[in-house]
């Protein structure tokens, strides 16, 4: 039995050993499976940590954003209501500043700058002939205006006045009194047409201005106005003005205290107006002296007139009377045909003198003008369709007068003369016999 016992005690012996070696193997591979498994679980968590702590972070920089607008709106709040004070007493006012509004876009400013100076500054691109100008000036100026710038009724006359600043009635136009061509252009461009202001384009501006030029004689028909050549452009008034130094040698004379005692009691009225000035019934004005005395004129005083005429009981209307037709003479004819003409010819004054000391204006004084060869006044600058009909030897005789005075552009093409002309035949015959009456 002890033998049997020698025999397997090695064996078991061994066995036991690799038993031992075997669970301690096991033992061991199964603790590095579960550290490297908690470790995993460590990352993990580890990762968790950060993410959340970041997300913490994120968000309280939101918060500490969102704190710190809502601290400076309170302070402005604030600011603003320490400013405004009481709602009964008035905005406070820094100096020089009326605290409304804000400040210009330029694309404002620039919409309002349009300005144009004598050198030609605030022009825009564009250019513009004299032939478009006639045309759109006849669209867009002529009612006023009259169609070669003669002026209606009461509106400015545009051409003409040469040599006539010195005169005691002077007629001031574009070409005799405006000293810069700038204000030409500034003034159309912003205010005209009338009743459409703003509505005309660069290129029609610098044509209508240029028309305007043409019709005062001061450029020719072939000129072309931009804002290359505008600058070079001198008026004939160029020289006419000075400098406005009132302020500086007058004014202070001028204020001083008025007087506001010793008055005087009574004042009289010593003379009438010197003129009376008339309407007539086709339109204008005339004006003519007055010829009454300062007889029966009243006086005043503090409390008002001294007497007050009494009003004048008016006229009974005379009894209606049977017409009396009586025939006319030829020679009463001839003279209201030559007062329809003298009438008529209003339309004319405004480029054409008649009469003693008639002269040349935007057009040429028509004193003999029945029989004459025309453009053959001296000293008037004729456009070349007048030239050539000098050239030419044609007379204007009754049949010519008539044709040109009905439509001048189609009589005569190529004339400066932009007048649409006398539709009535009855017209055209009582001015042609009211300027017969005018010799040279």
């Amino acid at each position: 039995m002890s033998k049997f016992l020698n025999i397997f005690l090695p064996a078991a012996s061994g066995t036991a050993l690799a038993l031992g070696l075997a669970f301690g193997l096991a033992g061991r591979d199964y603790n590095k499976s579960t550290i490297e498994s908690l470790e995993i679980q460590l990352d993990q968590a580890n990762a968790r940590t950060s993410a959340a702590q970041n997300t913490s972070d994120a968000q309280n920089e939101v918060v500490q954003a969102l704190q710190d607008r809502l601290t400076t709106v309170e302070a402005n709040l604030a600011a603003a209501a320490s400013q405004i004070g009481s709602v009964a007493e008035p905005a406070p006012l820094k100096a020089d500043t009326y605290q409304i509004g804000r400040l210009a876009l330029s694309e404002e400013i620039a919409a309002w700058d349009v300005d144009v100076l004598p050198d030609g500054r605030g022009l825009p691109v564009g250019s513009g002939d004299v032939f478009t100008g006639e045309e759109v000036f006849a669209d867009q100026c002529a009612a006023c205006h009259g169609d070669f710038a003669e002026g209606v009724d009461n509106w400015p006359v545009l051409a003409g006045g040469f040599d006539t600043l010195a005169d005691e009635d002077p007629i001031k136009t574009v070409g005799s009194y405006w000293p810069h061509l700038s204000t030409v252009w500034d003034y159309i461009n912003r205010s005209m047409p009338f009743g459409a202001a703003g509505t005309l384009t660069a290129d029609e501006t610098y044509a209508i201005v240029a028309y305007i030029l043409y019709s005062n004689d001061m450029v020719d028909d072939d000129f072309v106005l931009s804002q290359e050549n505008f600058a070079d452009f001198e008026m004939h008034n160029k020289d006419g003005f000075v400098l406005d130094d009132r302020a500086e040698t007058e004014y202070a004379a001028w204020r001083t205290e008025p007087c506001m005692k010793n008055c005087k009691e009574e004042v009289e009225v010593t003379m009438r107006s010197v003129f009376l000035v008339e309407t007539p019934p086709e339109g204008g004005s005339s004006s003519v002296m007055n010829s009454a005395t300062i007889d029966g004129l009243p006086s005043f005083s503090a409390t008002g007139p001294a007497f007050i005429p009494a009003a004048t009981v008016a006229p009974k209307a005379p009894a209606a009377t049977k017409a009396i037709v009586e025939e006319v003479s030829a020679e009463d004819q001839e003279a209201q045909l030559i007062d329809d003409g003298k009438k008529v010819f209003k339309k004319c004054r405004a480029c054409h003198e008649v009469g003693e000391g008639a002269k040349n204006g935007s057009g040429p004084h028509l004193n003999g003008i029945v029989g004459r060869t025309m453009g053959s006044v001296d000293g008037f600058k004729y456009s070349k369709v007048f030239a050539a009909a000098l050239d030419d030897g044609l007379v204007w005789d009754d049949e010519a007068l008539a044709s040109f005075l009905e439509k001048p552009k189609s009589y005569m093409k190529g004339t400066k003369m932009a007048f649409s002309g006398l539709k009535k035949a009855s017209d055209q015959q009582a001015v042609i016999e009211y300027l017969r009456t005018f010799g040279e």
